[in-house]
């Protein structure tokens, strides 16, 4: 399996609210084997730019704590697979999991365009 991952962190682990990390952690896979890890520090967090600054690196699939149904389609609309609800884990590990079919994927973290607003920083950090 050839893949590229993108995960948002943040502090070394996975960031529970993708448009709030310091930085993605892109991982490449070749042959079920990753070969290279790069982290990115993203533009300014716009609604939308996300999906195609992400795909200019060749992403295919992003692994996240949680992000809105929005913003899932509009990972999709540049032929970029979503997973939601990923354990907050270093990069590394999640992507071992996500290789291995073991990847334990939880309830969406926050599915803003679902779920009313909520404070997410007591439960999270998402900083909705």
């Amino acid at each position: 399996m050839n893949k590229k991952i993108a995960i948002p962190m943040e502090k070394g682990v996975l960031c529970a609210h993708f448009g709030h990390c310091e930085y993605f952690a892109i991982v490449t896979v070749e042959n079920d084997l990753v070969v290279k890890s790069q982290e990115e520090v993203p533009p300014a967090h716009e609604p939308g730019l996300y999906p195609k600054w992400i795909a200019s690196f060749g992403v295919t699939d992003v692994i996240a704590g949680g992000m809105g149904q929005k913003a899932i389609d509009l990972f999709n609309g540049q032929n970029i697979n979503v997973f939601v609800g990923s354990p907050i884990e270093a990069a590394d590990k999640i992507v071992e999991a996500f290789l291995a079919g073991t990847l334990s994927l939880n309830a969406n973290y926050c599915d803003h365009d679902t779920r009313p607003k909520h404070d997410c920083k007591s439960e999270h950090n998402c900083g909705q």
